[in-house]
This record gives structure tokens, C-alpha cells and sequence, in this order.
């Protein structure tokens, strides 16, 4: 049997030559990859919303800047307030609330984009250690800790979202531009170029039965509440005597009656919880305090 040949030289196989061609393919891998994130970051950098634009449950229509520092200014934002904006869109009222207020804030918006291009926005006014913005869903992300909610959503959302809305701490101001939130009406409206803003305080629940302490002297109070209006009785003997001149504001509480020997006493206190505690002043020039309990 004649000895095998040898191959040509340019047929020899050589295992050296396939690290070389591993190293090859995985770097033109990673240039491909490299390409494909940069391709789509510049996408997201381009990302620009379209009014009329769809999204989650909304269209998007962004709020005036005028009226956007309006609503803010009728919530008397300060830097001591953590403002949350409900559906964000493209940041503007995060941003002004941190760049003119110096209020810490946060958008919750669904859209992803959109949350990159407010952050871009917050990056460009130089406001990223305040204001923040995280992709969401409002009827599931915890916005409790506000002491300013607003919103520029459609009345079925607003309706859904108040029960959270009044379960948050007395006093929290709510904002909304153009939609309000049915039968509970605004504590003020705002018209701006044909635009309407809304405002409320979030009032402490008073609803019930308490008894009144005063020095030596104590009453039986019921009120009815809706909302921020108060109606109510106080308990004389055997006279329910109807309270006068009542009012709700967040945590505030104020009411007036005739006692039995036709003083008018008017209380003004603070709510907290199943408690009250205030002033109480009569028209004869008598003045002391008060106390209530929820029974």
C-alpha cells in the first residue's frame, strides 16, 4: 500500500486558527449588540408624545405651564410638601414643583416612554434630586405619604380613585385640572384662558356621636357629615338644638349653638382621630377650652 500523501499546505487544518475565529464572532456578537442598544437608546431619546396621544386609561393633553403653577399655588406648595402627580405624562408638573416650589415630587405615569422622557426633562432644569418618576399604574402604587396629590385624569378616574383619596391624612390638598369629583364639591375653582382647576382639602372624618367637655359644663354632640359639610345637634335636656355657622377644613373643625340660657358659644379645634381639642368662646366674653371624645 503506497504511504499516505501529504495535503497541500493550504488544505493543512489548524486548530489554532478556531480560537481566533471564536474570538472573531463573539466580537462582531457584541458590536451587533452594542449597535442595537444604541440604536434603541437614540429611539428613546427621539421619543417626543403627540397630543391626542393613547394611553392607559387617558389621552394625553398636557396642562398649561400657567396652569400648572396656578394649581400649585391654589395647593400653597412649599418645600415641606411631597407633591405626587397621578398620570405625570411628560413630567411638567413634577418638575415645576421641585424647580419653583422646592417641594420634593414624584410622577406615576404607566407609560414607559413617558417616564424616560420626564426624567430626561428633570436631568435637563436640574431637578433630579427632588423630582422622580416611576412607571405605574395610579390605582395600584401607594401615593399615600402625599401632602399634594394632583391630576389631570377624566371624571370616571377621579371618581374611582376618591375613596383612596379621602382615606389619606386630613388636610392633604388635591388639585385636578378640568374634571371634578361629582357630589364632592370643590373648597375653590379656578378659571384660567378657559381652563378650570379644582381644589380640596381631604377632611378628617367627624361623622357620629361625641361628647363635649368644657371646664364644669358637657354636651352631647351628634353630626352628620358629607364630605367637608357639617350639619348637627347638640343635646340640652331635652332639646336637640340645631348647630350653626359648622365647617370642615382638613383636620379644622368649627361650630357654634345657643346653650340653654341663650349663650352662643362657638368652638373652634382640631381633629385628631376620635379626638378634638380647641378653643371654645362665648358672646357674654367667657373663653376656655375643649375637648371632645367620639363615643
Amino acid at each position: 500500500m503506497p504511504p499516505a500523501l501529504p495535503l497541500p499546505k493550504e488544505h493543512t487544518l489548524s486548530t489554532a486558527r478556531f480560537p481566533a475565529a471564536g474570538r472573531l464572532a463573539a466580537a462582531f456578537l457584541l458590536a451587533a449588540s452594542l449597535a442595537a442598544t444604541a440604536h434603541a437608546q437614540a429611539e428613546k431619546k427621539d421619543f417626543q408624545p403627540q397630543v391626542g396621544m393613547a394611553g392607559k386609561d387617558v389621552i394625553w393633553v398636557p396642562t398649561p405651564d400657567d396652569l400648572v403653577e396656578r394649581m400649585l399655588r391654589m395647593a400653597q406648595t412649599t418645600p415641606n410638601d411631597f407633591v405626587v402627580d397621578l398620570g405625570s405624562g411628560d413630567g411638567r408638573t413634577v418638575i415645576a414643583a421641585a424647580k419653583k416650589f422646592g417641594a420634593r415630587s414624584l410622577g406615576i405615569e404607566f407609560n414607559p416612554d413617558m417616564v424616560d422622557l420626564s426624567t430626561r426633562n428633570a436631568a435637563r432644569e436640574g431637578v433630579t434630586a427632588k423630582a422622580k418618576f416611576v412607571r405605574g399604574d395610579i390605582f395600584e402604587t401607594d401615593f399615600t405619604q402625599a401632602t399634594v396629590v394632583t391630576m389631570y385624569l377624566l371624571p370616571g378616574l377621579n371618581v374611582k380613585l376618591r375613596p383612596r383619596i379621602l382615606d389619606m391624612k386630613p388636610g392633604t390638598r388635591v388639585v385636578s385640572h378640568q374634571f371634578n369629583m361629582e357630589d364632592w364639591q370643590p373648597d375653590e375653582t379656578t378659571n384660567l384662558d378657559g381652563r378650570r382647576a379644582y381644589f380640596w382639602l381631604v377632611p378628617a372624618k367627624v361623622h357620629g356621636n361625641w361628647r363635649v367637655q368644657s371646664g364644669a359644663d358637657a354636651w352631647d354632640l351628634a353630626l352628620e357629615q358629607k364630605f367637608q359639610l357639617l350639619e348637627g345637634s347638640v343635646k340640652l335636656g331635652a332639646i336637640n338644638a340645631g348647630i350653626r355657622d359648622a365647617r370642615l377644613q382638613g383636620d379644622r373643625i368649627a361650630f357654634a349653638f345657643v346653650d340653654a340660657a341663650g349663650v352662643k358659644r362657638e368652638f373652634a379645634g382640631r381633629v385628631n382621630g376620635n379626638a378634638i381639642e380647641g378653643t371654645v368662646r362665648a358672646d357674654n366674653g367667657a373663653e376656655g377650652r375643649w375637648t371632645a371624645t367620639k363615643r
